[in-house]
């Protein structure tokens, strides 16, 4: 994958938010949902409403999902091209602007990051209420995804959708 110019970069941008918008609103009102029946309903909630929205959203050979360098469910690895973005991010924390790519077949790769929220700790902080953590061990055994600080980068959404004739 290589970065884009500058022109078509901004127009790619421009097209791969507009495909995650409705992904990540999407993902809010489920979370929103789970939240409303508490924490630890909200785990469940994530882990069967999210891969059901990210399919829903995945359509007319444009792919949508999230990812993260620790991972909570191993189903959201990162198609390979959003690694290198990935490690970007991590390693220059100043730099947190999205991204897009070209990729091969007239394709283009696009990410923005996930920075913790407040409420996000409430399943990925340091601190878990016992019936939260009991949740995520019960259905994440192998989870990553805790420890994180309001302003960490949490993660990156990603989209990948064909290049605008």
């Amino acid at each position: 994958a290589s970065v884009a110019g500058a022109g078509t970069a901004e127009s790619d941008s421009a097209r791969g938010a507009e495909i995650l918008a409705p992904f990540k609103r999407d993902l809010q009102a489920a979370l929103r949902d789970g939240l409303a029946r508490g924490p630890a309903e909200a785990v469940a909630a994530c882990q069967v409403r999210a891969p059901e929205i990210a399919k829903a959203r995945s359509h007319d050979d444009v792919r949508v999902g999230r990812t993260s360098h620790r991972l909570r469910n191993p189903a959201n690895v990162a198609p390979e091209w959003v690694d290198p973005i990935l490690e970007a991010y991590l390693s220059r924390p100043s730099d947190r602007a999205p991204r897009s790519v070209t990729l091969p077949g007239n394709r283009v790769g696009y990410v923005e990051p996930i920075l913790a929220q407040p409420l996000c700790l409430t399943c990925h902080g340091d601190r878990l209420a016992p019936d939260v953590a009991s949740r995520i061990q019960e259905l994440y055994p192998a989870d990553r995804a805790v420890g994180f600080d309001v302003g960490d980068l949490r993660g990156v959404f990603w989209s990948e959708f064909p290049r605008a004739e």
